[in-house]
């Protein structure tokens, strides 16, 4: 599971601000704010935000105490899908 420092790498890595990564994740910017502080979050809700950042070429990586992540492509937030545009061609 990602942690709050992770998730603030990523963003800086990627150039994005929580709006950004609140809309490609489908969650409110608070909540994004909330975790990145510290605060408790739902992990199923964490696990949005964390599947957002890894379409966008964020591979996180843990070591025992040590946290840290990869940028494997250029940054850049996709385009959400409406969800009439959803279909079996676009699922990761």
């Amino acid at each position: 599971m990602m942690t709050p420092e992770q998730c603030r790498m990523a963003r800086a890595g990627l150039s994005i601000s929580t709006r950004e990564l609140a809309d490609a994740a489908r969650v409110s910017v608070s909540t994004i704010t909330r975790f990145e502080s510290g605060q408790t979050i739902p992990p199923m809700t964490v696990g949005l935000f964390q599947k957002a950042l890894e379409r966008q070429g964020v591979d996180f990586v843990a070591n025992g105490e040590n946290v840290g992540l990869w940028l494997t492509k250029s940054p850049g937030i996709a385009p959400i899908i409406s969800v009439e545009g959803l279909n079996a061609s676009n699922d990761d």
